[in-house]
């Protein structure tokens, strides 16, 4: 019994300075990436795009689908869900496979802003994508983070954000968007080589009809009007 509980004992020492060490590469990840560019001015820089989109330029259901398929609490958490990281590990164990991650709205922002190219080890990424996500809680609001998201999105064939999507996909500004193409816009970012309706259409409406189901789940939706929205799926792209 002695000998477990030195073993247990040495285990978890090696676990917490591992962890530590983990912490330690991730903030200074994080720490060099503001040396190259502080937020402000990184934000400012995606900003004065000439494809960037003000929130109050998209359709309140565009938005909502995004929030409700990505992050369905995100005006109520902080930088990190507990809530979604525990639910999306449960979900991997249950089902042996990487079918959800964790991440919020808040994370993806701070990886596509400073850590979308990096070759850094995954999980010191993570790490420094949380750090990110506190300075930018800390200086935006939620709207403003929501804003910033969709702006530096990846939504395949070359285009990043809203702006670029829209006109390419559906030839028309965002702000025109039909709730039936805001769920299915709401949908390609997942996945963009994958969900993009030029790589595989099907796929594409697969995905909408998850963005769809999310929406009735968290209220956005009714039942009556998903069903409509299922009915009005085209067989192919244009």
């Amino acid at each position: 019994m002695k000998l477990i509980k030195k073993i247990l004992l040495v285990l978890l020492v090696i676990v917490i300075i591992a962890s530590g060490f983990v912490v330690y590469k991730g903030y200074s990840l994080y720490k060099d990436a503001l040396k190259t560019m502080s937020l402000e001015d990184k934000i400012e820089s995606i900003k004065s795009d000439d494809s960037y989109v003000q929130i109050k330029d998209l359709p309140n259901n565009y938005k909502n689908a995004v929030v409700s398929v990505e992050d369905r609490r995100f005006y109520e958490h902080g930088p990190i869900d507990i809530i979604a990281i525990m639910r999306a590990v449960l979900t991997n164990i249950v089902h042996a496979d990487f079918l959800e991650g964790g991440s919020t709205i808040t994370q993806q922002v701070a990886k596509n802003l400073y850590f979308i190219a990096t070759d850094s080890n995954v999980a010191y990424r993570k790490i420094a994508e949380v750090f990110m996500a506190y300075d930018l809680e800390k200086a935006y609001e939620k709207d403003d983070i929501l804003e910033f998201y969709v702006n530096t999105i990846y939504f395949g064939d070359g285009y990043y954000g809203i702006k670029e999507a829209c006109e390419g996909y559906l030839e028309k500004s965002p702000s025109d968007m039909t709730l039936h193409e805001a769920t299915m816009m709401a949908g390609i970012p997942n996945a963009p080589s994958v969900y993009a309706p030029t790589a595989n259409f099907d796929l594409t409406l697969n995905r909408q009809k998850k963005v769809i189901s999310t929406m009735v789940e968290n209220g956005y939706l009714s039942q009556e009007q998903a069903d409509e929205l299922i009915k009005q799926q085209p067989k192919s792209f244009k």
